[in-house]
């Protein structure tokens, strides 16, 4: 579910072939361009463009790295999985409050349509030209408003349906990204402990060697007696 929300936010942003990115970067860090470039079949530009367009959006971030024997820099890639899941979110509220003014609109006023022209107005327009359309002078007919009123109904029930989806990933990211959080702290306050517990290695004292003092004159005859 999680992959099939982030190649829809990738896909409105640019097109369905980028989506691919989301495959490519989905789990993973620092991501080579020239790997992605590869994958997408696509020249380094062409990429490039793509994810520097996603990147103004915050949906993917970047370190470059030096290339030591070209010369160039090489940029590495990361996807933000919160970042573009919110903004996934934002554009379906968005699509949702129009489907809502619509179904409003279609359910307090009438609509006509020229089936010439295919050209569909209010009935204020109508009135404007005595229900004659001003493009080819047909007679405009009331438009079957339920039969659209339907639509707008699925559809919104459809986005509700995709917003309370992405509110359940957004909530198992966050879950991870705190999992992720508590398990550094613990190891960080770990290595605090471990550092107070190891004790100074004392080094061993040496031994102090004790010169005999040459016997004397005296205590050699005495031992010659």
């Amino acid at each position: 579910m999680q992959l099939k929300l982030l190649k829809s936010i990738v896909e409105i942003l640019t097109n369905k072939q980028s989506a691919m990115i989301v495959d490519l970067l989905i789990g993973k860090k620092d991501v080579n361009e020239f790997l992605i470039a590869k994958k997408l079949g696509l020249t380094i530009n062409q990429t490039r463009n793509i994810l520097y367009k996603l990147s103004d959006f915050g949906l993917v971030s970047f370190i470059r790295k030096k290339d030591k024997r070209k010369g160039w820099y090489i940029y590495f890639w990361t996807l933000n999985i919160t970042k573009s899941l919110d903004l996934l979110e934002q554009k379906l509220r968005e699509e949702l409050g129009r489907h809502e003014v619509q179904l409003k609109s279609r359910k307090e006023k009438r609509y006509y349509l020229c089936k010439t022209c295919n050209i569909e107005v209010t009935e204020e327009g109508a009135l404007l030209n005595d229900f004659i359309c001003s493009e080819c002078e047909e007679v405009y007919q009331l438009s079957d408003n339920e039969e659209i009123i339907k639509k707008l109904e699925r559809d919104i029930f459809r986005l509700n349906k995709e917003i309370e989806s992405i509110s359940e990933e957004k909530a198992k990211e966050e879950e991870k990204i705190e999992d992720k959080k508590v398990k550094k702290s613990k190891r960080d306050e770990k290595k605090k402990k471990g550092k107070g517990k190891k004790s100074v290695k004392k080094k061993p004292a040496r031994k102090v060697k004790v010169k005999k003092r040459p016997a004397s004159s005296k205590a050699k005859k005495k031992k010659k007696i």
